[in-house]
């Protein structure tokens, strides 16, 4: 085994001194005042700058927008014109299928603007009931999406989540759960 050299000892207790005397670089400290430009000098004396005129204050801030009153669920009624789409397993994905649905749902609130939507995310019984909360809601925001690309406006627009609490079929069955992984469409007159 080849003995260490005695200058290597020293090169770890070198860096840290100078890492400890040289220390972190400092930010310059800055200050608030400005310095005057330079001017050029001037045979003549120059005119008295004319005063710099006050700073226009910014503009107040817009009032943030009245929050939309709470929407009664109840106020609103299925509507056979709106058909339901439906989800794959642990999805949130508009199928193609259902795009063509969304297609005609979309046609026809363009050609009702009095009506008001609400779109009623839901889920099959597997998994927590936070887990299909949230699964539900993305549904419904994907519906809600979709619509809003084929031009109907947001505002007329309300989403619920209803996770697994409302199934329209109870058998323990993958065509039972494949009919609960829906968005239902209600609405009402404005």
């Amino acid at each position: 085994m080849a003995k260490p050299r005695a200058h290597a000892y020293l090169v770890v207790p070198l860096l840290a001194l100078t890492l400890f005397l040289v220390g972190c670089p400092k930010r310059p400290a800055t200050t608030g005042a400005v310095a005057p430009a330079p001017s050029a000098p001037q045979a003549a004396p120059a005119p008295a700058p004319a005063p710099a005129p006050a700073p226009t204050p910014a503009p107040a801030p817009a009032p943030a927008p009245a929050p939309a009153p709470m929407v009664k669920p109840s106020e609103f009624a299925p509507n056979p014109n709106l058909k339901t789409i439906y989800f794959d397993f642990d999805k949130y994905d508009i199928r193609p299928g259902d795009a063509k649905t969304l297609d005609a749902d979309a046609a026809w609130l363009k050609a009702n603007p009095n009506n008001l939507v609400l779109i009623e995310g839901h889920c099959d019984e597997r998994g927590t009931n936070e887990y299909n909360l949230a699964l539900g809601e993305r549904r419904a925001k994907a519906a809600m999406n979709y619509l809003v690309a084929q031009g109907v406006q947001a505002s007329r627009i309300t989403i619920i989540s209803y996770g697994k609490e409302r199934p329209v079929c109870m058998e323990k069955t993958e065509a039972c759960w494949a009919q609960n992984r829906r968005d239902n469409f209600l609405t009402k007159t404005r």
